[in-house]
Formats: C-alpha cells, structure tokens, sequence
C-alpha cells in the first residue's frame, strides 16, 4: 500500500510518497501553494501515478501537546482531502519536523538557497517515515 506524506504550509506543502512495501518515504517535489483548485490537481496526479490508498498529513500540536490555530488549519485541509479524493487522512504529530529537517539540512553542509528548497520535503519524509516506523 502507498502512502502519500504532507507537510502542510500556507504557502508550500512538502510531499512524500513511500515505497509499495511501506518501509521507505521518498520525497517528491515541494508543491508551492496557489489556489485550492490547483494544489488538488497537483495532488491528484500524485494520488494517480503512485496509486495512493492512504494519506498523512503532519499535525503540528504545541509542545504541550494542546492544539493551536494551525491545527484547525490542518483539520480544514484534512476535510477537504478527505471529501476531495475519497481516501482515509491520518493526522501524525509532527511538532518540530521542519526544524530537525533544518538542522538535518544544516549539518549536511547544504546551503541556505538549496536548505530553503528542500525543507518542506525532507519534513514530510520525516512525518511519513515516523508514521511507518510506527506501523
């Protein structure tokens, strides 16, 4: 089963896709965030060409574990994915990926340009790899 990983943002969501076994998450290019129309379509193609059954989308809880406005943001997108494409949307914590995908992206000796670039991907691949890992 394939499943696709996100990392949402409102401007750029990092996308993720596992192998068909599960095991592994691969990063797909960031999807750079313009009308809600646009952003399904881009999606869409991904949840054809890869054969998503599944989606998970990180859910960013506050270090104390409470729900602040960006998770009711999250809870809205979840919606209209799960109305949109017809597939389950599980809700992963996520709180700090972007910031180890930062500093995973830091101590590698990429520059800040190219850091920029590929942070929203490397977060979903976190968010989906912890998801896996826990399965």
């Amino acid at each position: 089963m394939r499943i696709l990983g996100l990392d949402y943002g409102e401007k750029r969501i990092g996308v993720a896709v596992c192998d068909e076994l599960g095991i592994t998450a691969q990063g797909l290019p960031t999807l750079i965030r313009q009308t809600k129309k646009h952003d399904l379509e881009i999606l869409s193609h991904w949840i054809l060409d890869y054969s998503i059954q599944e989606i998970v989308i990180g859910y960013p809880l506050r270090l104390d574990g409470s729900e602040g406005i960006q998770c009711e943001k999250v809870n809205r997108f979840t919606r209209l994915l799960e109305k949109t494409f017809l597939l389950p949307v599980m809700k992963w914590p996520e709180t700090l990926s972007t910031k180890e995908a930062e500093e995973i992206l830091m101590s590698s000796g990429v520059g800040w340009r190219k850091r920029k670039e590929k942070v929203d991907q490397l977060a979903a691949c976190l968010i989906l790899q912890s998801y896996l890992d826990n399965l």
